[in-house]
């Protein structure tokens, strides 16, 4: 068994739900239900893949049987579910910043632990004030306002920027893994990424996820059909998430998987609902 990291990159915003919410969203996005951090279910993942591989003998070696005959044998991939890593939050200065905690770190360092010859990840950061946003250690931020004392604005809140240079390290760190051959976006995110304060994280989760409300329209009156008004949760797009993907060959090789996860993570692909308006559009990289 051989455990690897993958990274998702969202190219549009993302829907990945549960089917109806119980609050003012009517579909809100898959949340981990101790932890209200969003995710995208490993099966959601899994099908996905499993579409795109055209050969079906191939197809079913790696990814298992179809339902029906699920009793023959197990996959030889497992996914887990992809956990956020670092969210896009709008921001006064440099546009928006990929926003991430302390808690989201150490989780993505435990998960790594399981991974063979894995990144060597730097130190955890040290734990910032609530009203204090790390930026990497470095000459100039895309973030930092330098009006007086140095600041970052995310959304409405208001916080101290303090350079940290442990968290230029993770950023140096991931830029390749999640960005990989593309110098430009590589960075990008050096210079726009940052730490806040979980309980900060937490708001923000509640807040900056994008909210959109859908409609149906009559054919007719080409007016709203009654109760066909909803409001709908997503990512926004440039999330970045990561998860497992557990190897253990059962009927495939290790050969024939390795070539079947290269074919499905080389180009974009399309997650979660709402493809026909351009949602859910991403790219994956595996380490």
């Amino acid at each position: 068994m051989q455990a690897r990291m993958l990274f998702l990159h969202a190219l549009s915003p993302l829907h990945v739900g549960t089917g109806q919410g119980v609050g003012v969203i009517d579909l809100p996005v898959a949340r981990e239900k101790g932890t209200g951090i969003p995710i995208v279910p490993g099966s959601s993942l899994k099908g996905v893949l499993r579409s795109l591989v055209d050969d079906e003998t191939l197809r079913k070696k790696v990814f298992g049987p179809d339902t029906s005959a699920a009793h023959e044998h197990a996959g030889s991939v497992q996914f887990g579910d992809l956990h956020l890593l670092f969210l896009p939050v709008r921001s006064l200065r440099g546009t928006f910043a990929w926003v991430t905690s302390p808690f989201l770190l150490q989780r993505f360092t435990r998960d790594m632990a399981w991974v063979e010859n894995g990144l060597a990840l730097p130190q955890a950061p040290a734990l910032p004030g609530e009203d204090v946003c790390f930026v990497p250690n470095q000459p100039h931020s895309d973030l930092v306002l330098e009006n007086g004392a140095a600041k970052v604005i995310l959304e409405d809140l208001d916080l101290h920027a303090i350079e940290d240079a442990t968290l230029a390290q993770w950023a140096a760190t991931l830029a390749p893994q999640i960005f990989p051959g593309d110098a430009t976006w590589q960075n990008l995110f050096k210079e726009r990424v940052c730490l806040v304060h979980d309980n900060v994280m937490r708001f923000l989760l509640d807040t900056a996820l994008e909210v959109t409300a859908r409609i149906r329209l009559d054919e007719q009156t080409k007016t709203v059909q009654t109760g066909a008004l909803w409001y709908e949760e997503a990512l926004p797009a440039e999330t970045i998430m990561a998860g497992l993907v557990v190897v253990s060959p059962v009927k495939a090789t290790n050969q024939e998987i390795q070539t079947v996860l290269q074919q499905v993570t080389q180009k974009p692909l399309q997650l979660g609902g709402n493809a026909t308006v351009g949602r859910g559009l991403c790219q994956l990289s595996l380490l």
